[in-house]
């Protein structure tokens, strides 16, 4: 049995309407039958663009959003079902790093009634000054020195504030991390820096991560097993390096196509794939599959009646897609265009057709009768 497992979880918000009395007219279908699990000692990133359904998933996890229906199992007990005080106690065996650094630490708290917070709610060390050696130590561990007890927030770097943030998580000695965009805030060296940090924390400690993020090499670089979210759903999952050894679903194919290669000539060879249309509006999500409107292999049967089932294709890589199979062999014809006149809406052809060849006679300008036509430009 995983450690966490998640089953068919869903997260809908109520849309509201009424002058006098509010009345439901709709929902936000922010995550729509998502089922995954993470093994211990595992980290498991969530990736996809922005509006997806990511950091509600990683919420409704700590139970911060409502789960609609679906289970969350954490060690065999069900999160989803736990009154509020229980699982108020079980918050300590999960916990959460949160994008924003800043915006996540109480800027009128110095560090040390930051992190003693939360030790003091769940009964961990018998007096202040056993609380205080246990966060020197943890603050040890992240980098920090010690005189930063004393200091606020405000007088740090956004690096050292994530750092702070991983701290506040790891002195109630948690079993899973939830890292939501960990590092999306900081400088690019400061990435790596946390980066490293997590890896490190993860070995001494025996962590398992859910890292949710839209940066994919970031994700390649901590992850053994990923999972590609679309609209409210997971289509994809596979181990980190066959995921971006080969990419079976079309949205994670046009995403891989996205990312840069630091060598132009394969730069200029490689495959992109540019989408054609927006996101869905999650409100009104497109019936069948929820790619199948942006999809450049949509077909005329299942795509756009019958939402496909996560499958299992082999060596633990699932696909959400009923011509996944044929896609990756080479036989299903695209449907739509992928460069640029996807985005643009234009056949490349009418462009070409339009701009006259460079050895092509240029006709001379008509010169209305009683005038004098302009001298050349001698340059």
């Amino acid at each position: 049995m995983s450690l966490l497992e998640l089953d068919g979880v869903k997260v809908h918000f109520p849309i509201k309407k009424g002058l006098f009395v509010d009345r439901t007219v709709g929902h936000v279908y922010a995550v729509d039958g998502v089922s995954l699990s993470v093994e211990a000692g595992q980290t498991y990133g969530l990736v996809g663009e922005s509006g997806c359904g990511k950091t509600t998933l990683g919420r409704a996890v700590l139970r911060l959003v409502d789960v609609t229906d679906g289970g969350v199992r954490f060690d065999g007990t069900d999160l989803a079902q736990l009154p509020d005080e229980e699982m108020r106690k079980f918050r300590r065996k999960l916990q959460m790093v949160f994008q924003d650094p800043m915006g996540s630490l109480n800027p009128r708290q110095n560090i040390e009634s930051i992190l003693a917070e939360g030790m003091a709610a769940h009964g961990i060390g018998g007096s202040r000054e056993e609380r205080r050696e246990t966060i020197r130590a943890i603050l040890a561990k992240v980098g920090l020195p010690a005189d930063a007890l004393s200091r606020y927030p405000h007088e740090f770097s956004g690096g050292q504030r994530q750092r702070i943030g991983i701290a506040r998580a790891l002195v109630l000695e948690p079993d899973v991390i939830i890292c939501d965009e960990p590092v999306s805030a900081l400088d690019v060296s400061i990435q790596a820096q946390v980066i490293n940090l997590l890896e490190e924390l993860q070995e001494s400690l025996g962590l398992t991560y859910l890292v949710i993020a839209h940066d994919l090499a970031v994700v390649r670089h901590i992850s053994d097993v990923i999972g590609v979210m679309y609209l409210g759903s997971l289509v994809e999952e596979a181990p980190s390096d066959a995921l971006y050894a080969e990419p079976r679903h079309p949205y994670t194919r046009a995403l891989m196509s996205a990312v840069p290669v630091p060598d132009p000539e394969v730069e200029d060879r490689r495959e992109r794939i540019l989408l054609t249309g927006d996101l869905p509006s999650p409100a009104a999500p497109p019936a069948g599959c929820r790619f199948h409107t942006r999809c450049p292999w949509k077909q005329e049967t299942l795509c756009a009646t019958d939402r496909p089932a996560l499958a299992d294709m082999g060596d633990g890589h699932k696909v959400a897609c009923h011509y996944a199979a044929e896609i990756a062999a080479g036989t299903l014809p695209m449907t739509r265009a992928t460069g640029i006149e996807a985005v643009t809406g234009t056949d490349p052809a009418d462009v070409v057709d339009a701009a006259p060849a460079s050895d092509a006679p240029v006709e001379p300008p008509v010169v209305p009768p009683g005038t004098t036509a302009p001298a050349k430009d001698p340059a």
